[in-house]
């Protein structure tokens, strides 16, 4: 009740705060508030990419390729493509397509820009799974080959995200054109008369107003009727959007993938031990979880991977997984117990944003792990933790997403072994061998309990009737072009 009650607290200071300075949703453009920062076109090669810079990214830089509205892939930068049988060269031909000052974009300058993005200077998001590229090759003006190490048969959904954007000098080709109005960004269509005889022709595309700004802000705007969509939000914000009561048509969730969990940091004193690792999992309820969220169709995870990735269709579960919570957590119980008397009692820091709805996981995390004897502290971000909550969207339906983030490179809970499967498997043109592969990672993985599953990530929106064009997608991505509010 307390929670709630500052919730709403905070949507009424943050309402007085939007009553000023706002478009008119009846005559104005498209008014779009997606939870983050202030959106910018940065270069994804530099800086992580949240949501409204995503947003703006695909907006007015795009890629080779975008998602449509149900998270297809459909044209952008190149017009149409072709995959080889052997599933290892990608052609793109590029449409006719300028810069602002008037000088064509040539398959060189693409080119460059996914080679960046690829380096090792790079820190984009997307880079561990770029290692799969072979070579990219302009063949022609227009026309530009990426060749792969191995078939990988989602490498289009890698290249139809944000942080994929090519850019020159600050400025993108996209189908908007971005100006700053006063803390937001006006999205004009741009003018493609060349690109649109090519394409038989678009639908006129409407103006676009993008905010970057909190949750309680973008929530009490959304009910006031100054904005259209909110985009953005998580698992953490999401009682802010219920605490508002909007209609139950408007809250739209994405059925994304990816990770909503805890991973290890440096362990140390009684966390060395894999068993007491795996104790902390084997004590929590994930139903109880999944049902405080209340998702619709959330269900509890386990294993480090969904099921129905096609390189790994069915990923490895760790022995207690068919157990009854109570067994589990009596073995647990029986686990911690057993360890040496070095850390009485027997606590462990969890870092998380703090926000109303991970504090209400914590929650629950504290509750069960009391069980078993183990107190949790929550700390914030970068504040020293044994755990840090991750929450992530899986780009791509690719089971080398979800293992490189374990990889000794990166972590200091690793396998060795694993690292080894993963690197022949990136090099194996035997999908049956591959696949083989990633499970044997997936397994050493497992044992080595780096990480503690949850559930899947949570990615929700509100979405006014007015607009068309919105559709949840298993990326939780949303173009510009095909928001179009109707008038009233």
């Amino acid at each position: 009740m307390l929670i709630r009650s500052r919730i709403v607290t905070v949507l009424a200071a943050a309402a007085m705060m939007t009553s000023a300075g706002c478009t008119d949703p009846d005559t104005g453009p498209v008014v779009v508030s997606a939870i983050g920062g202030p959106p910018a076109l940065v270069n994804p090669n530099l800086k992580p990419v949240d949501s409204p810079t995503a947003f703006l990214l695909a907006a007015s830089a795009q890629g080779l390729v975008r998602f449509d509205p149900g998270g297809q892939i459909e044209p952008a930068l190149a017009q149409s493509w072709t995959v080889t049988d052997d599933g290892l060269s990608y052609i793109f031909r590029i449409g006719r397509i300028e810069w602002s000052d008037g000088r064509p974009v040539t398959t060189e300058q693409v080119a460059e820009r996914l080679r960046a993005a690829g380096s090792r200077a790079s820190r984009n998001e997307l880079k561990p799974l770029l290692g799969a590229i072979q070579e990219i090759r302009p063949m022609t003006e227009r026309v530009i080959e990426i060749r792969l190490k191995a078939p990988r048969p989602h490498f289009l959904q890698l290249l139809a995200q944000p942080e994929m954007a090519i850019l020159r000098n600050g400025e993108g080709t996209g189908p908007y054109v971005a100006t700053d109005v006063g803390g937001a960004v006006r999205l004009r269509p741009r003018p493609r008369d060349d690109q649109e005889e090519e394409d038989g022709g678009a639908a006129a595309a409407s103006e676009i107003v993008l905010r970057g700004e909190p949750a309680a802000m973008s929530v009490a705007r959304f009910q006031r009727e100054l904005a259209a969509l909110v985009l953005g939000g998580t698992a953490g914000d999401l009682p802010i959007a219920r605490a508002a009561k909007p209609a139950a048509a408007a809250l739209r969730f994405d059925p994304v993938a990816g990770f909503f969990g805890l991973v290890f940091n440096r362990p140390t004193g009684w966390l060395e031990q894999a068993e007491a690792r795996a104790a902390l999992s084997m004590a929590i309820d994930r139903d109880a979880i999944a049902a405080a969220i209340a998702v619709p169709d959330l269900t509890p995870r386990i294993s480090l991977l969904p099921t129905g990735i096609a390189e790994l269709p069915v990923p490895s579960q760790p022995l207690w997984a068919s157990q009854a919570l109570s067994t589990r957590r009596s073995a647990a119980a029986a686990i911690i117990g057993g360890l040496p008397d070095t850390d009485e009692p027997r606590t462990v820091r969890v870092a998380m944003p703090d926000l109303p709805g991970y504090r209400l996981i914590f929650a629950h995390l504290r509750r069960d792990w009391r069980t078993i004897g183990v107190e949790a502290l929550r700390v914030g971000p970068g504040e020293r933790a044994d755990l840090t909550l991750i929450d992530e969207v899986a780009p791509a339906d690719m089971a080398t997403w979800y293992l490189r983030h374990f990889t000794c490179e990166v972590r200091r809970i690793c396998s060795s072994e694993a690292d080894e499967a993963l690197a022949a498997a990136r090099a194996t043109l035997v999908m049956d061998e591959r696949q083989q592969l990633l499970a044997n990672a997936d397994r050493l993985l497992m044992e080595a309990v780096p990480f503690i599953s949850l559930t899947a990530p949570v990615r929700w929106s509100l979405v006014s009737p007015r607009l068309t064009g919105f559709r949840p997608n298993g990326f939780g991505r949303h173009f510009a072009g095909t928001l179009v509010a109707a008038k009233p």
